[in-house]
């Protein structure tokens, strides 16, 4: 599964020339610890005086450059397919397009040669069989083929993903604790809730009271439920390109069954990571990370990926991210 928290939905500002700021970087590591963190509370982890992060949140967001988004945690009963599809050369940004205007669909990539289509497609209940995999894509004349993989198990999805420049007490200290899992499903009022937060997640209570009719006390009560219960989540949507990560790739790994837990659990650790999930099919373990450059993504695959038990590996460049949460 493609886990990036970037891309698709909203226009963020262009990175291709600037690195955000040391200072930025920690800022948006911290937010993706907890988006709705007080200001007070950022400034006193960073190290940063309480105007400062006003400032530096104002501009990094009236810019597009970075989003703090609510959004409501997935139904447990989501299952996940992952595909990959081989289009003629000429033909990949019509299927592209056809197949990012899926609901179902939340992830999509196409590869950097422009002659495969990498996507997640979300499925329900225990048969991942659907019209889409077994009539639709096969009848399409571009289409060369179809991989289709279930996913089994995920190590790490993309809001789980953190750059890589807090040390371990200040992520702590930013980490909300566990949530307490309630096995309640959203109402209509949480989903209001969520609904409000969707383009601005450090809205305060009274501001998603106005947008929602509810009252300012109701609100906040939910708002304290769904967190402590992880209904509801905060991610924060930027160009990776933002924090030097300019090469985004996808591997798809081979593993004997007694070291594909040991091994994803292992990578999933590593700060290039944000995506690790097991599967059916021969490639068991695919990982979806970001690196500065192709020598960094020649490191992690010479270096990080010995000792682990791996038996094959493939690696796909992204040439572009068609369609990410966010």
């Amino acid at each position: 599964m493609k886990h990036s928290e970037v891309n698709h939905g909203g226009a963020l500002g262009s990175c291709d020339a600037d690195v955000l700021s040391v200072a930025d970087q920690r800022l948006v590591a911290a937010l993706q610890c907890d988006g709705r963190t007080a200001a007070e509370r950022l400034a006193n982890v960073l190290g940063m005086s309480t105007r400062e992060v006003h400032r530096r949140l104002r501009t990094l967001t009236r810019q597009g450059t970075v989003r703090i988004r609510g959004r409501l945690a997935q139904p447990r009963d989501l299952g996940a397919v992952q595909l990959r599809i081989r289009v003629l050369r000429g033909r990949l940004e019509q299927i592209a397009a056809v197949l990012a205007a899926r609901e179902d669909i939340p992830f999509l990539d196409v590869s950097a040669a422009g002659d495969e289509i990498h996507a997640i497609q979300f499925t329900r209940g225990s048969t991942p069989r659907n019209r889409l995999l077994f009539q639709q894509l096969p009848a399409t004349s571009a289409v060369t083929s179809v991989e289709a993989q279930t996913v089994l198990h995920v190590f790490r999805q993309a809001h789980e993903w953190r750059l890589d420049v807090l040390d371990p007490a200040e992520r702590q200290a930013l980490t909300p604790p566990p949530a307490a899992t309630s096995g309640r499903e959203p109402d209509e009022t949480d989903r209001a809730v969520a609904a409000a937060l969707a383009e601005d997640g450090r809205l305060s209570a009274s501001v998603v009271a106005e947008c929602t009719g509810h009252p300012a006390s109701t609100v906040r009560r939910r708002l304290a439920a769904l967190l402590a219960e992880g209904l509801l989540r905060t991610e924060v949507v930027v160009d990776p390109r933002c924090l030097g990560l300019h090469v985004d790739a996808n591997l798809w790994l081979q593993l004997p069954p007694d070291r594909l837990d040991a091994a994803g659990r292992t990578l999933a650790a590593h700060p290039a990571v944000h995506g690790a999930l097991a599967g059916t099919g021969r490639s068991n373990l695919s990982l979806a990370l970001w690196v500065p450059d192709t020598a960094a993504l020649y490191r992690f695959i010479s270096e990080d990926l010995t000792g682990l038990g791996i038996t094959a590996a493939e690696t796909f460049l992204v040439g572009r991210a068609v369609k990410r949460p966010g």
